[in-house]
This record gives C-alpha cells, sequence and structure tokens, in this order.
C-alpha cells in the first residue's frame, strides 16, 4: 500500500506506476547475462511516473561492463553527458571539492533523490548508504536537520532552475511545465524528509533518510501531507499531478509543448492548462510548508537564513 493511497484514486500516477514497474521488468531482461552489477534509471523512471516519450536515463554504479548495457539499453539522445554512463560511488560523494562540477552534483543528488535500480538492488541501497554517509559526516544530531545535504539539494533546485532557463528556446514550454510540476515535486521530495528529521534522534537520521529515499517523491509528499494534517491540500495537489502526468501521456498535448517557443506559449492553450496545473501543486506544497506548524517554522529557520 501507498503513502498516496489515502488521498484518494490518482489514474494516471497508477498507471504510471504499472507502466513503469512493466518497463523495469523488461529491461531487467535485457540485461540478463550482461556484466551490469548495478543499473540504475533516473528521470520519470526514478520518481515511477513513465509517460509517453519519458527517455530511460540510466547510470552503470561502480564495476559493470558499460558497452554491454548500452547495447541493451541503448542511449537517449541529448542526455549523454549526465546519464548513459558508468559511474563511481567514490566520485560522486566528494562533495563540494574542486571536481564536484555540475555533472557530479546532478548524478549525485539524481541518484540520492530519483532513481531505482533495473538491477541489483543492494548495491543500489548501498551507494545511497555511502551518499547519506558522507553528507552526514559528523553531523549527526538530535532533532536537528542535516544543513549539508539540505543546502546541496536547494543548489541543485536552483542549478536546474538556471539550466533549464540557459537551454534557449528549443522545447522551452515543455521544460518550464516540467519546472513547475515534475521538477517541483522532485525538490520537495527530497526536501521534507531532510525536514522531517527534525523529529528523530542523531542514530535515526540514516535510517529514515535511506526509507523515505526509497520511496517515490510522490509518496515522500504524501506522507508529509498526511503528518502534518493538510488532507485537503495534498488532495488538491496530486489531483492537479495527476492531471499533468495525463497531459504528458498524450502525444498530441506533449507534442504541442515540445513544439512551442517561449514567445509562443504565452497564448497557447495547451501551455495555459500545463501552468494552471503547476500553480495547483505549487499552492499546495506552500500550504504545506508555510501553513502548518512546525514545518513552517523549520522553513523559516534553515532555508531563508
Amino acid at each position: 500500500m501507498s503513502a498516496l493511497d489515502a488521498f484518494g484514486d490518482f489514474g494516471q500516477l497508477a498507471a504510471a506506476r504499472a507502466r513503469t514497474r512493466v518497463g523495469l521488468e523488461h529491461f531487467g531482461a535485457r540485461l540478463a547475462g550482461v556484466d551490469a552489477g548495478c543499473v540504475t534509471l533516473m528521470g520519470s523512471w526514478g520518481r515511477m511516473e513513465v509517460t509517453h516519450g519519458s527517455d530511460a536515463d540510466w547510470l552503470l554504479i561502480g564495476p559493470g561492463d558499460v558497452a554491454g548495457v548500452e547495447e541493451r539499453l541503448g542511449s537517449a539522445a541529448g542526455t549523454r553527458a549526465i546519464f548513459d554512463a558508468q559511474v563511481d560511488v567514490a566520485t560522486l560523494a566528494r562533495i563540494g571539492a574542486a571536481e564536484d562540477d555540475t555533472l557530479n552534483q546532478t548524478r549525485r543528488l539524481l541518484l540520492l533523490i530519483e532513481s531505482v535500480p533495473v538491477v541489483g538492488p543492494e548495491r543500489h541501497r548501498q551507494a545511497l548508504r555511502t551518499l547519506l554517509g558522507a553528507y552526514l559526516g559528523h553531523e549527526r544530531r538530535d532533532r536537528r536537520p542535516p544543513r549539508f545535504l539540505l543546502n546541496d539539494v536547494v543548489r541543485y533546485w536552483r542549478t536546474m532552475a538556471v539550466e533549464i532557463e540557459g537551454k534557449g528556446d528549443r522545447k522551452w514550454a515543455l521544460r518550464h511545465a516540467k519546472l513547475r510540476t515534475s521538477r517541483t515535486v522532485l525538490f520537495a521530495g527530497g526536501l521534507l524528509p531532510l525536514l522531517e528529521c527534525h523529529h528523530v534522534g542523531a542514530e535515526e537520521v540514516e535510517r529514515l533518510l535511506l526509507a523515505r529515499y526509497l520511496e517515490p517523491p510522490v509518496d515522500r509528499l504524501a506522507r508529509a501531507f498526511a503528518a502534518y494534517d493538510a488532507m485537503d491540500a495534498g488532495a488538491r495537489t496530486f489531483a492537479a499531478y495527476d492531471a499533468f502526468l495525463g497531459l504528458l501521456d498524450d502525444p498530441e498535448r506533449r507534442g504541442r509543448l515540445e513544439d512551442l517557443g517561449r514567445d509562443e506559449a504565452a497564448t497557447d492553450p495547451v501551455f495555459a492548462d500545463a501552468r494552471r496545473l503547476g500553480r495547483e501543486v505549487q499552492q499546495g506544497l506552500l500550504a504545506l510548508l508555510f501553513e502548518r506548524e512546525p514545518l513552517r517554522r523549520l522553513v523559516r529557520q534553515y532555508l531563508i537564513f
């Protein structure tokens, strides 16, 4: 049973999760016989939200036959600089060092808060433990959100927003729509478990974060809406997000967003609908973060200064 179930039935989310599970089984079968070790998928696959046109962005974590994995899974156009590659967890864990560039940070954060294993689930879990250990270090304190990881989640959100704006006019409407919805859900899903650490002792922080980050981001949001008695705001948020997934799963409407540039988007009805759904998602999350205690106090204390 998912934490989302308490908020009602969301057909698009349910269908996307079913589609993701079938796809993961398919990819796992394709990797049979390949020295794959641990292969994870990111993006909509990592969120368990596969829709029409979703790319299968993968990373091979640690040792393995990267050429064999690429032969079986392919390489998504335009994403190879970040995905479809072999990475070393020790390199990902060099947080804030000179070599911790945008590429390293992006891979690290997406592995931690938006990934699902195709093969090697225990290695995937261990990779997340290693990254959490690198962030937590000596920062394990009773009833305190870990600032090091919190700051990097915020840094990644700002980096993502800047990069989306800096990519120019091509697919601007689709990127903007995703920033308001799926990217916002990803950010909130990375942030809320950190604020939840306010409720636990130091020895429980790593276990709590590992459990949460192994869940889809929407489930993390559902837990928070329920825990802070914001069920109505949660239901509105998930209804809007469900409708947005339906829009993405419609080839005609998704194609329309892909074709729209910044100047055309202002008067386009499909973009207007996507923007409205993004506002509803944002309003629900703002109600949770700024109208419920102790979240409002924690946001002021840890996210403002």
